[in-house]
């Protein structure tokens, strides 16, 4: 595994940022035009992870013991791999490491968080990183180019960032500063009216796609995160919707969810029709936990009263909790079933084709 390489060596004099007419092309439409490589087995794979020194890390030797991972660490330049500067959160990482390995790429690369389970990883696999990579087709991202790692619309699709809004939302603190730096960044580029993908910056790049843009470009966006006054917080946020422009073109790039299922994680529910009732399960499923959530707050509040009608609401209440919490269970176990049927078909390459509606013949793969 090669270090990162110092911080004097990797941001001298030749690397440092020119003026963007002198490291952009005319426009990011034209970059992306690249053929799928043939079917072929054994892709190269390779895993980047942005990770603080206090995260753990230990179930990547543990889960996915095969895999090649390259841990940086945002906040300790002493680590063997460490960016520059820890600012713009994993964005100064994942450029890094592409303009470290430029030369040296596998066939695909994988960019992710440290943690493993957390809320932006996809629900039907558990939240767990670790089965979202076994699982992930590397034929899939060769053809794709750029795969966001999440299928989930929300949140961030169908619209998400309207980078010509000049108000401040709590929660989209960037949107205010959008253009402006969409200006620095994309000079050459109108400003989009929108900007999505799913949350919450992880994907996955096939090495064409990166070889599509000159390691110049990577330089200059690097440059950029640490040279702007934004914080690290807000230029961080702004790149989160940003990578789908950057590596395909497209202000918007929002899969169907059941396709990206499909054809990215061999989860295949038989179309759209099919993700759809399993969709309305879950829903079923989480508007039962809620209403079980609420009936125990109540059953508490009630179970310090002593006249005759509190006793007689709390016994119907505690048999209402009995009934729902059965109902709960039995909507888990077919929620399950439907999953591993989902799984087993999507292990067939011709049904994951069909399903996703692109072209497929014997000796294709996945």
């Amino acid at each position: 595994m090669k270090s990162t390489s110092s911080f004097s060596t990797v941001f001298n004099s030749s690397s440092r940022s020119r003026s963007p007419s002198s490291t952009l092309e005319p426009n990011l439409q034209t970059t992306h035009m690249s053929i799928p490589n043939p079917y072929q087995k054994g892709y190269s794979r390779v895993m980047v992870v942005a990770r603080m020194e206090h995260e753990d890390v230990s179930w990547l030797s543990t889960e996915l013991p095969e895999l090649s991972v390259m841990v940086y660490v945002a906040n300790n330049p002493m680590s063997p791999l460490h960016p520059p500067k820890n600012k713009g959160h994993e964005v100064m990482v994942y450029f890094t490491y592409i303009i470290d390995y430029y030369d040296q790429l596998p066939d695909v690369v994988i960019f992710m968080h440290a943690h493993r389970f957390t809320h932006h990883n996809n629900e039907l696999l558990g939240y767990d990183a670790a089965r979202m990579l076994r699982h992930l087709s590397n034929e899939h991202v060769i053809r794709q180019g750029y795969v966001n790692m999440r299928c989930n619309w929300s949140p961030g699709c169908p619209e998400w960032l309207y980078p010509d809004s000049a108000q401040e939302y709590m929660g989209k603190q960037e949107e205010a500063v959008l253009a402006e730096s969409w200006h620095e960044l994309f000079p050459n580029n109108p400003v989009p009216r929108t900007l999505a993908q799913p949350c919450c910056a992880q994907f996955a790049l096939s090495r064409r796609r990166i070889l599509s843009i000159p390691k110049s470009r990577f330089v200059f966006y690097r440059d950029w995160i640490l040279r702007t006054p934004l914080s690290d917080y807000v230029s961080g946020r702004i790149w989160e919707y940003l990578w789908q422009f950057l590596f395909t073109g497209k202000g918007v790039v929002c899969p169907a969810e059941h396709i990206c299922y499909c054809d990215g994680y061999g989860i295949c529910f038989g179309g759209r029709a099919g993700y759809r009732d399993f969709e309305q399960l879950r829903q079923t499923r989480q508007e039962c936990e809620q209403e079980l959530k609420t009936l125990k707050e109540q059953q508490a509040y009630l179970s310090g009263e002593e006249d005759v009608q509190t006793r007689a609401t709390d016994t119907f209440h505690a048999e209402t909790i009995s009934n729902l919490s059965d109902r709960i269970e039995a909507l888990e176990r077919e929620l399950e079933a439907r999953i591993l049927e989902a799984i087993e078909r999507g292990n067939d390459p011709r049904t994951r084709a069909e399903e996703c509606g692109r072209p497929w013949e014997e000796g294709d793969g996945f």
